[in-house]
């Protein structure tokens, strides 16, 4: 029975990452790698400059890619399995026949297509990009928001910026990790409590005398919005702390 690997499953393993008459194996190692970093695995070439790209040393980690990857005399043959072909490009001074999107938006559209169905992703050669007729394979196409100045990049940082928005999740990053987790009211109580002592024992707030000071002390702490790893922290410091002027 087969072990059904991840790669085989998802919306990742629906997409193709189709490099057009690239010319340096190096940047189709690196490109390779990108895929590799973000979970993409299927890889085809159409009429790549050298053959020797599979041993490319800049696809680290990414040999399963390289090794995979498939190699057609033409487009339509690339894509024959896609029901859907975008086209990475920066058009520079030609006006663009098919819908143009940035690529928040095409990333947006792609994903959405990818629940379902197969993609492909046109990258063209590292000189020129797509040519026009190459481009005419596409249903629509993506540029990067480069500055005008400086439209054109790497190959490779291409497809890493163009996966990279296939895969990222706001909302994940909107999530806090652990260690951001706040404290409990009790465990910022507790360490309030213990703040207005140290005080009162050095001097620096008598909180018998005082009005309001305690409410100030209070709001203040709550502002800091310390974490539940911090408070721990925070809370030993100042028994030390306590400890030493009940002590000297």
């Amino acid at each position: 029975m087969r072990v059904q690997d991840s790669r085989d499953s998802g919306p990742n393993s629906r997409l193709a990452v189709v490099l057009v008459n690239t010319r340096n194996p190096l940047n189709i190692g690196a490109a390779a790698r990108a895929m590799s970093n973000f979970g993409f695995f299927d890889l085809r070439l159409v009429n790549p400059y050298e053959a020797a790209f599979r041993e490319a040393v800049s696809g680290v980690g990414a040999g399963a890619v390289l090794a995979s990857a498939r190699v057609f005399n033409d487009i339509a043959s690339a894509v024959a399995d896609c029901s859907l072909v975008v086209g990475a490009t920066g058009l520079g001074n030609r006006t663009p026949q098919q819908a143009l999107h940035r690529l928040e938006r095409a990333g947006r559209l792609m994903r959405r297509h990818l629940a379902a169905s197969r993609a492909a992703l046109l990258f063209g050669s590292e000189k020129s990009g797509l040519a026009n007729e190459e481009i005419s394979h596409c249903h629509w196409l993506l540029r990067i928001p480069t500055r005008p100045e400086h439209e054109s990049m790497n190959l490779a940082h291409a497809v890493a910026v163009c996966l990279y928005e296939l895969i990222r999740k706001p909302s994940e990053a909107r999530r806090m990790p652990e260690e951001a987790i706040l404290a409990s009211g009790e465990e910022v109580e507790r360490f309030t409590r213990l703040l207005e002592e140290a005080l009162q024992l050095s001097g620096h707030t008598d909180y018998t005398r005082a009005t309001g000071a305690s409410e100030k002390t209070h709001r203040l702490v709550r502002r800091l919005a310390l974490r539940e790893h911090d408070i721990h922290i925070w809370t030993g410091m100042l028994r030390q702390i306590l400890w030493k002027l009940r002590n000297p």
